[in-house]
């Protein structure tokens, strides 16, 4: 086949990929019947809803017990929502979270009711038969009478906390040979009494008649009511009649649940108003789309038809990569945006690398066909480096993390084998593709003037001073604010506890003064005001409020300022939480960080090379930490996703610049001093390093200018990041590199 008709063959394919891509996005967004964009889960923070952290008050229940627990409120949860999500965290948490509804009163009198299962009677003291009534044979039984009349009439013959145990069996028939499903029930002594004078006075009662039955009545529902045959004594009992071993286990599970002895206490609450979190999107997603298109802009300016074929292949990325969280069930946070924005960053990255390698073979005359050959063999190793070390972290996030950290380690690990994938493949295919239909004039893909070779190595002075200026002003800001608030950071709820409350006012926000003697008045408790910037809101922060003092405070709100409960988001997380957050954020940052340094380690072969990016790493955390500081920024569980977004940044940025110089340092042995190698890899990928930084940055800009406060929160630390990730990498990290060697290491010359 001629290369022509290949490429216009590979083109028509890539188009109808595309096509497809942008027809299923479209459809999979808009209309119902068709899975899509608008089906991945959302996180309360965009979505809006409650949330709220159990821990049982027993302190080592077993996985039965907790699965149990989980499956009761599973049941409760999906009657007020069937999105809800209710999983199990560590030992003894369980964590349930209800998107899309504002009304947090219900959402806890729901759940909070302890439930409990009875058997009752079917007929009651006075003779009286109208507490259950056969409602047809495809819905079996229903209560007659409100369930606290029965209780209250006398009825009930043992309820959930004479219930030991309940499993589901199946036994064969001694007549038959038929194998029958069953309930096994296990009473203790006080049920096994009271079960055997019920049974005998049902038994009594002839064959075929209503009141020789008991029924088993669990949240005002009757899920059985079997007959009883004769007395039953000694506390074990089965109950027949299923016809599947999956309805035995199923009326077992029931049984089980409702006799759970375990109380559990709430660790920690937050609701989000859905107006607030589907702003919270809304601004989110148009600020991604005009990021997405002033990249796309950007790179093919830059680099024309390499640009034009990364430009295509982003569209794949981002096809895939949103399908995937869709068959993953993940869902998607505010800090797994920030998950998914580094990953995009890194997709670009990687093309950019690429593209530079290639426009550098062009510069010494090879052809394009041999230029892109050779430029992604070059280019390889570091990008599989770079997403590798990424990749490490992530996997260790989702390991240690939890809640919104393992949300967030979860898009960025889809998000590079995705990147992955698209810029080594997807972009190779169509830059051939281009190449065949007749595209080969060099120009067309750009070629690299030599670059001017820096001075960074003997300039080390300057970066010093610029770098020591910015860390030593970070640590006396975390002096300054210890000393007069008593913390060195804004720290949010999960890292203090307490209870935040934030209100959105419609008209004339009152004063800080006057809310704060509006939550005296009204729960009795001081509170400190702040604030939101560019809204119309204020953040109430007080002591650990109970659910009713929350609800005070909402109905006064209504009251007095008119402010509706979808305006109005709370959160209180209990000190037991926010100190075990802390310290476990604290040790999935430096696992994730270790395990990073030392696959570079492996890697280059060369301790030296770990050591630079360590110091580079941390210059750039203190330069962060320096903005939370400064600008007062909430530090809370999206503090750590920023962190770790900019750690992944960094140690890529860095390890392109050591990739370069690892090659450099093979090629030039014998010809040039060591400094004179780091200067020139460099100036070599200095205008990746600009372009990688400019592209990621355009992302995040807009959501700056574009987002909620909830996203600027991040999105400006981030921004900082993303410079100072830039800067160390190109002024900072190949002099610490250069020192290391020659001080510590005692080799001054690279020599054959």
């Amino acid at each position: 086949m001629k290369e022509r008709t290949k490429g216009v063959i590979m083109i028509i394919v890539l188009a109808l990929v595309l096509a497809g891509i942008g027809v299923w996005m479209y459809f999979g967004s808009w209309h119902s019947s068709v899975p899509g964009p608008k089906d991945i889960s959302l996180g309360l923070d965009l979505a809006g809803g409650v949330s709220v952290t159990y821990q049982t008050v027993k302190e080592d229940p077993s996985r039965a017990e907790m699965e149990d627990i989980q499956t009761k409120l599973e049941k409760r949860a999906t009657a007020l929502s069937t999105e809800s999500h209710v999983y199990i965290e560590g030992s003894r948490r369980i964590n349930v979270d209800i998107p899309g509804i504002d009304d947090a009163e219900k959402v806890f009198n729901t759940l909070g009711n302890a439930g409990n299962i009875y058997f009752i009677y079917t007929q009651d003291s006075e003779g009286n038969s109208n507490i259950i009534e056969d409602t047809s044979a495809e819905s079996g039984y229903r209560l007659a009478r409100p369930m606290a009349d029965i209780i209250a009439a006398g009825c009930v013959v043992v309820d959930g906390k004479n219930v030991t145990d309940a499993q589901g069996v199946a036994r064969q028939n001694s007549q038959t040979s038929a194998i029958e499903y069953m309930v096994q029930l296990t009473l203790d002594a006080e049920g096994a009494k009271k079960f055997a004078e019920g049974t005998e006075k049902c038994a009594g009662y002839p064959y075929g008649s209503l009141q020789r039955k008991i029924a088993i009545i669990y949240d005002d529902v009757v899920y059985s009511a079997p007959n009883v045959n004769e007395k039953i004594e000694g506390g074990e009992a089965v109950i027949t009649g299923s016809r599947t071993m999956d309805e035995a286990n199923d009326l077992a599970t029931i049984i089980r649940i409702g006799a759970l002895p375990l109380e559990l206490s709430v660790l920690r609450s937050n609701v989000v108003g859905a107006t607030l979190g589907s702003r919270a999107l809304e601004t989110g997603l148009i600020a991604g789309l005009i990021g997405f298109i002033l990249v796309c802009i950007y790179m093919i300016i830059f680099y024309r038809v390499p640009g034009l074929a990364a430009c295509l292949s982003l569209v794949t990325y981002l096809g895939i990569g949103l399908a995937l969280l869709l068959i993953c069930n993940v869902t998607l946070t505010l800090p797994g945006i920030a998950g998914i924005i580094l990953s995009i960053g890194m997709a670009v990255d990687a093309n950019v690398i690429i593209f530079t390698r290639i426009k550098e073979e062009l510069a010494t005359g090879k052809t394009v066909r041999s230029a892109v050959k050779i430029g992604y063999r070059k280019a390889l190793s570091a990008i599989v480096d770079g997403n590798v070390t990424t990749l490490i972290a992530a996997i260790v996030l989702y390991f240690k993390g939890t809640g919104v950290i393992k949300g967030f380690a979860t898009t960025l690990g889809i998000g590079i084998l995705v990147s992955m994938f698209t810029a080594l493949v997807v972009t190779n295919l169509i830059m051939r593709a281009f190449y065949y239909i007749g595209i080969d004039n060099e120009k067309a893909y750009g070629v690299a003037k030599k670059p001017r070779t820096l001075r960074i190595v003997q300039n080390w002075k300057k970066y010093v001073a610029i770098s020591g200026a910015v860390i030593i002003l970070c640590v006396t800001m975390l002096i300054v604010n210890s000393t007069s608030t008593g913390n060195a950071l804004n720290y949010g709820l999960d890292f203090v506890g307490g209870s935040s409350i934030q209100v959105t006012f419609d008209n004339t926000v009152p004063s800080n003064s006057e809310m704060e003697a509006f939550v005296k008045d009204t729960v009795g408790e001081k509170a400190t005001v702040a604030a939101v910037k560019g809204s119309n809101a204020l953040v109430l922060k007080t002591v650990s409020l109970s659910e009713d003092n929350i609800n005070k405070l909402k109905k006064e709100l209504n009251t007095r300022y008119g402010v509706a409960e979808s305006n109005i988001e709370t959160e209180t997380i209990s000190g037991t939480v926010s100190g075990e957050m802390k310290t476990n954020a604290f040790v999935a940052v430096i696992i994730a960080t270790v395990c990073m340094l030392l696959y570079i380690w492996i890697r280059f072969k060369n301790v030296a090379f770990a050591s630079s990016s360590v110091l580079a790493l941390v210059h750039d955390i203190l330069v962060v930490l320096c903005v939370y500081a400064v600008a007062k920024l909430t530090v809370d569980t999206n503090f750590i996703a920023c962190m770790l977004t900019i750690v992944g940044y960094s140690i890529n940025a860095t390890i392109v610049i050591f990739d370069r110089l690892r090659e450099n340092m093979a090629e030039m042995k014998g010809k040039d001093s060591l400094a004179d190698v780091v200067n020139r890899s460099i100036s070599e990928t200095l205008t990746r390093s600009i372009h990688t930084s400019i592209t990621t940055l355009i992302t995040v800009v807009m959501l700056i200018i574009l987002g909620v406060e909830s996203i600027r929160i991040f999105a400006i630390p981030m921004a900082v990041g993303i410079l100072c990730g830039g800067y160390s990498s190109v002024c900072l990290a190949g002099t610490m590199w250069y020192f290391i060697k020659t001080k510590l290491q005692k080799k001054e010359k690279v020599r054959a």
